[in-house]
């Protein structure tokens, strides 16, 4: 279905405003089929964690232990919340419903709007080999379904997880990432408006120079201060305020940087009909408006997650097998450490003097000891046969 530029610019970002990337791109590309599949898969995937996290036992809230936060993280912590849901119904009614009613269709936005509320289920993926992020268990939750990612590694127990504080993440993800995202293009189109000879790579870097920046302020100097989560296994000698619990690992901001600059990008850069790159092809989809446009979420929804996935969860969970000791200052604080080791356990805290465990194999006690699963034992070596 084709979108008049008109019709573009009153709810998502102008053609006119943009750079695009190339004319007119040809109606047989089939970028759309593969960002599409891409889309598939990222949204069977999700079907799947669902099911399995509201079915199973981790479908349960996480207690946050005996230490309670102070009043300088409570109310912040509250107040982000109510914020959040304050402004979700108007973050529906503009992006989804206002242009529903106006011109039956979705805009683009609209499409990024669906497409991060699903994106955050990627969030715990940072932790698949091991525990370096932890949320704030204090938060409303109900556990977490980060157990069910396929091949998933770090140990995890029902009611001993990082929870996903779903009030806060839900909405925040939903429109709080399209909001930056719509500012970040903003940003870009003032930067095109003051050098219009810049060029496409040297905007792109800008904005993620622009959006490091930001993510410092955001999380090193906002979230974890208000103790929202914390980054116990950052590597210290690559963090901001180290050895505390708000330590803020510099690559934290190159990742999440990454991510925002290359949503800013999918969004900003279009061809002249208003489509972004991963729509091109979008006219040789057959079989009515509703597959038309379903095919279209599923390859926008497919480029917001491999953004997420490729620039933050691919190196965040290599990263989160090279951090430092947990400091004291986390340990202490049983909402960032929901049981899920150090004292009340058999664990130590991840440690990178000790190897990194998986669910299904032994792990070292705090007395030095190997414990195996039940039933297991440790290997006999096989004698080599030196007649071959």
């Amino acid at each position: 279905m084709s979108e008049s530029n008109k019709r573009t610019s009153a709810v998502t970002e102008p053609v006119s405003g943009t750079a695009g990337l190339g004319a007119a791109t040809p109606r047989s590309s089939n970028a759309i089929k593969i960002w599409a599949t891409v889309g598939t898969v990222f949204l069977a995937m999700t079907l799947y964690l669902v099911i399995r996290w509201v079915s199973g036992p981790y479908f349960e809230p996480v207690a946050g232990g005996p230490s309670e936060p102070p009043l300088y993280m409570k109310i912040p912590l509250i107040a982000n919340a109510v914020v959040l849901w304050i402004g979700l119904p108007f973050a529906l009614w503009f992006f989804l419903i206002r242009p529903w009613v106006r011109e039956k269709r979705i805009t683009l936005d609209g499409m990024l709007l669906m497409s991060m509320s699903l994106m955050c289920f990627q969030d715990p993926m940072l932790n698949y080999y091991s525990t370096w992020c932890t949320y704030n268990a204090w938060l409303w939750n109900r556990g977490s379904w980060a157990p069910y990612f396929p091949g998933w590694v770090a140990h995890e127990e029902p009611g001993h997880t990082v929870p996903e504080p779903l009030l806060t993440n839900i909405p925040g993800y939903m429109y709080g990432v399209l909001l930056l995202t719509i500012v970040g293009c903003a940003v870009m189109r003032r930067i095109k408006k003051r050098w219009p000879g810049i060029s496409n790579l040297r905007l792109v870097l800008v904005t993620y120079a622009i959006a490091i920046v930001f993510d410092f302020i955001m999380e090193g100097l906002i979230l974890l201060p208000i103790g929202f989560y914390s980054y116990p296994g950052a590597i210290q000698s690559l963090s901001i305020n180290a050895g505390t619990y708000y330590q803020w690992p510099v690559y934290e901001g190159l990742m999440w940087g990454g991510v925002q600059a290359a949503l800013c990008c999918l969004r900003f850069f279009t061809d002249d009909r208003g489509r972004t790159v991963v729509e091109r092809g979008l006219d040789s989809i057959r079989g009515g408006v509703v597959k038309q446009q379903f095919i279209r979420f599923l390859a926008i929804f497919g480029g917001v997650s491999a953004c997420f996935f490729l620039f933050y969860n691919v190196p965040a969970t290599w990263l989160g097998m090279h951090g430092d000791p947990w400091p004291e200052d986390v340990q202490k604080r049983s909402y960032f450490n929901p049981g899920i080791c150090g004292e009340g356990t058999d664990r130590p805290c991840p440690n990178p003097d000790l190897p990194i465990p998986t669910k299904h194999s032994g792990y070292i006690n705090h007395d030095g000891e190997l414990v195996l699963p039940e039933g297991a034992g440790v290997p006999s070596p096989v004698p080599i046969d030196h007649g071959q």
